[in-house]
């Protein structure tokens, strides 16, 4: 299930080729503009309407990267999520999930309904076979637009909770400075030195 534009209809068929079953596309006019909280919101809307168990995210897009979308969804479903998951398995209504960390891994349990983010290292994606490409030339990809989702807010341009007000590319970074300490102290008196003249200590 995505919210995308018709032009985004090969990659979604990709995915079909890959194994899905079938897609569902959320395409309107109305959407564009919208950020990670009218995405959340749409997708949410749109989920409850076809009903599930488990929906099943990446971590975070390829286009914003903020990484938030998938606990934004969990909230407007009003179930658990799980994120950055780099294992995962369902027992009956409870599913038990690895989660990254800066430290290593911790273990989880949480009931169904429920939201996971998995990360890269969950599994090695299939690349589509001859036979999938062709099996997905007649799966259903489901084209709704925001009324057919349910969806009832203001989303968009017009509903958007943040604003781009510009985008610059980062100046380039300088070279860095050597200094050769006699000893310890005076490379520790070098360094409190550089700090203070940039108002840093």
């Amino acid at each position: 299930m995505t919210l995308a534009p018709e032009t985004g209809k090969e990659i979604v068929r990709k995915a079909l080729a890959m194994g899905a079953d079938d897609a569902v596309m959320i395409s309107d006019p109305k959407a564009e503009g919208s950020d990670v909280w009218g995405t959340a919101y749409v997708l949410a809307q749109a989920i409850k309407k076809a009903g599930f168990d488990l929906v099943i995210t990446g971590t975070q897009s390829t286009d914003s990267t903020t990484g938030e979308l998938p606990g934004a969804l969990a909230e407007y479903l009003g179930v658990p999520g799980v994120t950055y998951v780099r294992k995962l398995a369902v027992e009956e209504t409870t599913i038990h999930a690895e989660r990254e960390t800066d430290t290593g891994y911790a273990k989880v349990h949480a009931p169904l309904p429920a939201v996971v983010s998995v990360t890269k290292s969950i599994n090695e994606p299939r690349y589509p076979s001859l036979k999938g490409i062709m099996g997905a030339k007649k799966k259903t990809i489901l084209v709704q637009s925001l009324a057919d989702a349910g969806v009832e807010r203001p989303v968009g341009a017009e509903g958007a909770r943040t604003v781009l007000t510009s985008l610059e590319t980062p100046a380039a970074r300088g070279k860095g400075q050597v200094f050769e300490a006699a000893d310890a102290l005076a490379g520790a008196q070098k360094i409190l030195d550089f700090l203070r003249e940039r108002k840093l200590v």
